[in-house]
């Protein structure tokens, strides 16, 4: 994809415009000892970008508990877990933007980009308004309206939808490999963040690296 085709961007949450990763680990690690699953690296990095039921799975198989609870159960798990979450969450402020990503916004909205935001989270939108940033998205991906999570393209190709894009118009921006993969099979233009995503079109060790001018240079 060259860089003068990209139109619009696709932003995913957590961990890409504000570090609220940490507050979903700490409420995941909390259902995690209820339940009795030993919370590694590896389990916390795996739920990164997954829906909310779909992590739950993940967490009781890894401790081999997926057939001890009734989906009544799991359902009221996982809503104390975002009680807990919610509630560190409303101490957000801009101050939690992670570096860069507010000149980058800024940088995107100046240059008559459109943007839209594809999270897994069902609380993108309180999120945004504690951190300021509601404004600067034309529209949010309602991930209640998806079939399939991450890394299943769907929430990517509904963001070109919202954008009014074709996809090879839309630059995707994550920070998980989970993300990665739905950015591509949409046929968008990845934009990761971080180590080992080698599967990203593009990639930056950090946000404090993330700019038209950098994604540019590494597209050639």
């Amino acid at each position: 994809m060259q860089f003068e085709q990209i139109k619009g961007f696709a932003f995913d949450l957590d961990g890409v415009i504000a570090d609220t990763a940490r507050f979903h680990g700490q409420a995941w690690h909390q259902v995690a000892d209820k339940v009795g699953t030993p919370w590694t690296r590896g389990l916390a990095d795996g739920l990164k970008g997954v829906s909310r039921m779909d992590s739950l799975e993940m967490i009781l198989k890894a401790g081999g508990h997926e057939n001890d609870y009734s989906q009544d159960e799991k359902v009221k798990l996982a809503t104390e877990k975002n009680d807990n979450y919610l509630k560190l969450v409303a101490t957000l402020t801009p101050s939690d933007i992670l570096p860069g990503m507010k000149a980058f916004l800024d940088e995107l909205k100046a240059a008559g980009y459109s943007l839209v935001l594809a999270s897994a989270s069902k609380n993108a939108p309180k999120v945004l308004k504690y951190l300021q940033l509601a404004d600067y998205f034309e529209g949010i991906v309602d991930p209640a309206s998806l079939s399939h999570s991450k890394p299943d393209p769907e929430i990517y190709v509904r963001a070109a939808e919202l954008l009014q894009l074709p996809a090879d118009q839309v630059a995707g921006v994550e920070d998980a490999q989970a993300g990665i993969q739905a950015i591509n099979g949409a046929g968008e233009l990845s934009v990761g963040i971080g180590a080992n995503l080698h599967d990203a079109d593009v990639r930056f060790d950090s946000t404090a690296d993330v700019s038209l001018t950098n994604i540019k240079k590494q597209l050639g």
